[in-house]
């Protein structure tokens, strides 16, 4: 069990730089960029807010699974 725990830590590593690929090219810069002011403060929160608590929490939560934080043994 502490193997898959390892494991689904790095699959949890990954799945952060994808969400982080995906806020920042696909939802961040081309809504900052549209020029329309609705897409420019959603473009901002998208960019300097969600996807930093987004992105660190599940790089957090990978790197803690990867290091045996949440082993049987503790």
């Amino acid at each position: 069990m502490n193997g898959l725990k390892k494991i689904l830590g790095i699959v949890w590593i990954l799945v952060a730089l994808i969400v982080a690929y995906f806020g920042i090219t696909v939802m961040g810069i081309p809504k900052i960029a549209s020029g329309k002011q609705e897409d420019l403060v959603f473009g901002i929160i998208i960019l300097f807010v969600l996807v930093p608590i987004v992105t660190g929490g599940m790089a957090i939560f990978g790197y803690y699974s990867l290091i045996g934080e949440y082993s049987d043994e503790k």
